[in-house]
């Protein structure tokens, strides 16, 4: 196995680009473009201050740095490098910042979230959206890029703006049956507008484009509800991870659960599944090849199928008095032809599910 040289960055901020051609990394104030085959350097930027987040415009024609101590933006071209734009929010602050679906707009959100901004790169033209929505989910677009869904909160209610991306423009607004929403998530096809509650209570709305609440659903009250959640690429389902260590699966029909996934801390081969577990292979001593310096490459690993007949998992007890516990499955993804979801629980496991015949597969590192 070939490493490269190590390459200086700051802050850990490293990003490739959409389509996979470039490498960009920040150095303090500088930002360094490389081509991803030859590690070339293409294009050296330098901005105005430190940078403390970069990303990439979805068709990777664009690099966006934000330094958010100075409420300050700079994009770079690189099709065009001596083309510049710098966007300010001054007195506003700067609290996020992110990419339009068509790569000619970025929606900034200032702080203490008073209002979102979409700047246009194309004819600098600005447009202001307020009442944006505390939440780490509250704005998503629809796969097509057509739609953008926000979450809002007016007069100490919940709402949501859905606004085309061509004009930006408001096409419809609602109230939601939510006291604290925590995120709004398109469905693939943009039909249906996934709505949930903060992680206090457990409660799912099913929107339509319109605003007309199609369905509701609550595995439980009066404990912790929903952690993570995921759209199947084809929307006919929607798996749901909750505090209570299990996965819910629900389909686009009747919009109630089909199958229920637990993660057990026992395993017994006898329940037919299949566990691989890490292992350590070969120190770095113990072989000739050449390795970078550094605590990362003293060891190699490999899976190995796992042959106890019981298998003991390391299970994570909350503390009682600490927010956000540890517990339940905190990341959730289907595969792209629908046949397999898996998640993470708070331990050191994965778990991967058959849809089909409900078959487990549990990767242990």
């Amino acid at each position: 196995m070939d490493f490269s040289e190590l390459f200086k960055q700051t802050g850990q901020l490293c990003s490739i680009s959409y389509n996979g051609m470039y490498l960009a990394n920040a150095v303090q104030y500088k930002l360094i473009v490389r081509d991803y085959s030859t590690l070339q350097i293409v294009n050296l930027f330098t901005n105005l201050d430190a940078i403390q987040n970069i990303e990439w415009s979805p068709d990777s024609q664009f690099v966006m740095c934000v330094m958010k101590k100075r409420g300050l933006i700079q994009v770079w071209s690189l099709a065009e490098p001596d083309w510049t734009c710098k966007i300010d929010e001054g007195s506003a602050g700067l609290q996020a910042a992110r990419w339009s679906p068509d790569s000619r707009h970025i929606l900034t959100t200032s702080e203490f979230f008073l209002r979102m901004t979409v700047w246009s790169l194309v004819d600098k033209s600005v447009s202001y959206i307020k009442y944006p929505k505390d939440c780490q989910n509250g704005v998503d677009f629809t796969r097509s890029g057509k739609y953008m869904a926000l979450a809002e909160r007016r007069e100490l209610k919940d709402c949501i703006s859905i606004f085309t991306c061509s004009t930006w423009q408001l096409v419809k607004h609602f109230e939601t049956e939510t006291e604290d929403m925590a995120g709004v998530r398109w469905s693939p096809d943009g039909e249906v507008l996934c709505v949930w509650e903060s992680s206090l209570s457990y409660k799912v709305l099913l929107y339509s484009l319109d605003g007309r609440l199609m369905s509701s659903y609550s595995a439980y009250e009066h404990a912790l509800g929903i952690k993570s959640l995921d759209w199947s690429p084809s929307a006919q389902f929607l798996a749901i991870g909750s505090y209570d260590k299990k996965l819910r699966i629900l389909n686009h029909m009747t919009w109630r659960c089909v199958t229920t996934f637990s993660h057990p801390t026992k395993l017994e081969r006898k329940q037919k599944l299949v566990v691989y577990k890490e292992c350590e292979e070969i120190s770095k001593a113990e072989t000739n090849e050449k390795f970078p310096e550094g605590p990362f490459f003293n060891t190699m690993t490999k899976y190995e199928i796992c042959k106890d007949e019981v298998i003991h998992l390391t299970d994570v007890k909350p503390d009682p008095k600490k927010a956000n516990p540890k517990v339940g499955p905190s990341q959730v993804a289907f595969s792209p032809d629908n046949r397999y979801v898996f998640s993470r629980n708070g331990m050191h496991a994965l778990f991967l599910y058959s849809l089909l015949g409900y078959g487990v597969l549990v990767n242990v590192f």
